[in-house]
């Protein structure tokens, strides 16, 4: 079997079109694009460019939009930037049980502070419930955190009625972005977000770059201080050639996407799974309700680790830790209850736009022959 890459949710390649946009920068476009003169003129403009790009793919005005190195800066600005800035309004944060890292630790960090977090528990399907949320608020609280949609097992949380929620209540509602960006439509107007984090890997652009959607009128206090750059909420001179790579990558995701295809070859490759492997193997996530990319499935009894192990051509993942033979399971899988039998079995399998049926076969001919 050749290599097959099943792990879009991880990483994504380049797409050649950001190659081509990052291209110039790496000889003629070099002068800083604080500067006044002939040299720095044109990569401002670029700059301003690739913020226009990112802007149009969540329907927001340029000027809403923060560059960063990544989902996780872009995290760690909303989150802590918001309590520096705002807690002298309240110090009651909400989020939920399966964030990624990059919330839970930040919030881990602003409890140390004297922060009072909130983790709401998701149901079977790892969606959060609007109510148990509106519960949760209290008149101290000043933040909502919920991820868009889970990294694992591709379920999509119900956004825009929390937005409207949190709206009633005059609550700042923060959501990661990362794993939507490009492959479901992203409004935030519509959604009733105030910020929103973007991930510039998850879409085909390069790793080291992300953007923060900041709605005017939100305060935040910079992490990084110095000069002002990015309207005075991120001090560094700009990477415009990654930039650069994130707006052209937002241009073509708002323009071509491909999740029909995609998600055609996903629910293929679940038949296939149910065909030949029926009473052996388990969905994780909402059924319906998730990323049009991501199979999460369990092989009941067995190990996902190690069904990995035995297929090296094959470049998928598990949210499961192995220690000297003993599984850890998936923190996610966890909180969505599943039993440890199954979510020992788990494998995410996450497709793109380079992903083709024959690759799908050939992965389940090996997993036949190996199961």
């Amino acid at each position: 079997m050749k290599n097959i890459y099943l792990d879009y949710n991880a990483s994504t390649p380049l797409a050649p079109e950001v190659v081509d946009a990052m291209e110039p920068l790496l000889h003629d476009f070099y002068g800083n694009p604080s500067a006044l003169h002939w040299s720095g003129k044109p990569v401002k403009e670029l700059l301003q460019k690739a913020r226009e790009q990112v802007a149009g793919l969540i329907g927001c005005s340029p000027r809403e939009i923060i560059f960063t190195s990544g989902g996780s800066e872009a995290n760690n600005l909303a989150l802590k930037g918001f309590y520096f800035k705002n807690r002298h309004k309240g110090s009651h944060i909400i989020t939920s049980k399966i964030e990624h890292p990059a919330i839970l630790n930040p919030c881990k960090f602003l409890e140390r502070l004297g922060a009072n977090v909130t983790y709401v528990g998701v149901d079977q399907y790892g969606r959060v419930s609007p109510e148990e949320l509106e519960k949760a608020i209290t008149g101290e609280t000043i933040l909502i955190t919920i991820m868009h949609s889970n990294n694992e097992v591709g379920t999509l949380q119900p956004i825009q009625e929390i937005g409207e929620m949190a709206k009633k209540h005059g609550v700042v509602f923060h959501t990661d972005g990362s794993q939507s960006a490009g492959k479901v439509p992203i409004d935030v107007q519509q959604l009733k977000v105030d910020l929103l984090t973007i991930a510039g890997h998850k879409l085909y652009a390069p790793k080291g770059i992300g953007a923060l959607f900041i709605r005017d009128g939100i305060e935040l206090e910079p992490l990084i201080h110095g000069a002002g750059h990015e309207f005075g909420l991120r001090a560094g001179t700009e990477n415009t050639l990654l930039a650069a790579g994130l707006g052209k990558a937002c241009e073509m995701a708002g323009t071509q996407l491909e999740n029909s295809r995609i998600k055609d070859l996903r629910d293929y490759f679940w038949q296939q799974l149910l065909e030949h492997f029926s009473g052996q193997v388990v969905l994780n996530g909402h059924p319906e309700e998730r990323l049009p990319n991501t199979l999460n499935v369990s092989f009941v009894n067995r190990i996902g680790q190690e069904l990995l192990d035995a297929i090296p051509n094959l470049a998928a993942s598990t949210g499961s830790a192995c220690h000297a033979g003993s599984i850890e399971l998936s923190p996610v899988l966890k909180e969505m209850g599943v039993p440890v039998e199954v979510g020992m079995g788990a494998i995410r399998f996450s497709l793109g736009r380079n992903t083709a049926r024959d690759e799908i076969d050939q992965v389940i001919a090996a997993l036949k022959e190996l199961l």
